[in-house]
């Protein structure tokens, strides 16, 4: 009976508050550039054209969970607007299409709410 509880009360300790697992940020920088992203200290590129399906885990592993957002005022073409925190990442079906940073912007992208 100890044991069960021991073991109950361990693995409540792994669980956040939210019941979801915790976002484990690296201390890699993503830094856009007017070909895409540039991955550093590893010196690895995301560059425009890309597939979804391997730039978004990508970034979720690197800087936590993304967030979608809506597609108004966004270029013909664009199906799809990712946020991680002040990047906002934009895709076509297939490809990466574009970036937002700030004032700072490159490829298809979408009107800067707020």
């Amino acid at each position: 009976m100890f044991f069960a509880a021991a073991m109950a009360a361990g693995l409540s300790a792994c669980v956040s508050p939210s019941g979801s697992p915790t976002q484990k940020r690296s201390d890699v920088t993503i830094r856009p550039d007017i070909a895409g992203l540039q991955v550093d200290p590893i010196g690895q590129r995301i560059d425009f054209g890309r597939s979804p399906k391997g730039v978004v885990p990508v970034l979720d592993r690197e800087m936590g969970r993304h967030t979608a957002l809506p597609l108004d005022g966004c270029s013909a073409g664009v199906v799809q607007q990712l946020q991680w925190d002040d990047l906002v990442l934009t895709f076509s079906r297939e490809r990466f299409v574009g970036w937002r940073q700030g004032a700072a912007l490159a490829g298809a992208t979408c009107a800067a709410m707020g």
